[in-house]
């Protein structure tokens, strides 16, 4: 999305090239900027009443019915702000800990980030050329 704009007299053209998270990239005059935003959290709607049917309304099950446990998720956190240089694995990969599983580079310096559990690759947050924050999801496993 392109703007144009004037400030204390002087002509702008901006160009925001992504938007992700929390981390807006910016082309202003030719220069490339990432600048964090805050977003307003959604307000909460009110929860719904919660109707417990009686014994006599439950239906009557003779087999018993298995337990789906959900399958337990972890993040693999970016530990510092940079950018993304390389992704080393795609959805479905099943990874080790202590694993490369991304590079980004931070001050001018390439920064392996690894698994810290073993997994599976559920999702990938992040993609090559991303601007990211300290704390920000690079990478889910299941």
């Amino acid at each position: 999305m392109a703007y144009k704009f004037k400030l204390n007299g002087k002509r702008y053209e901006a160009n925001v090239v992504s938007d992700t998270d929390n981390i807006i990239e910016i082309e202003l005059n030719g220069k490339r900027y990432a600048v964090e935003v805050e977003r307003e959290q959604p307000k909460p709607r009110p929860a719904a009443p919660i109707i417990t049917p009686t014994a006599a309304q439950m239906p009557q099950s003779t087999t018993a019915q298995p337990q789906n446990k959900p399958a337990k998720v972890k993040k693999i956190t970016s530990p510092l702000p940079g950018v993304v240089l390389n992704v080393k694995v795609q959805p479905g990969d099943a990874v080790k800990r202590g694993q490369v599983v991304m590079i980004l580079e931070a001050m001018k310096m390439e920064n392996e980030i690894e698994a810290t559990d073993d997994g599976i690759v559920s999702s990938i947050s992040k993609s090559k050329g991303d601007s990211v924050m300290e704390g920000d999801t690079l990478i889910v496993l299941q």
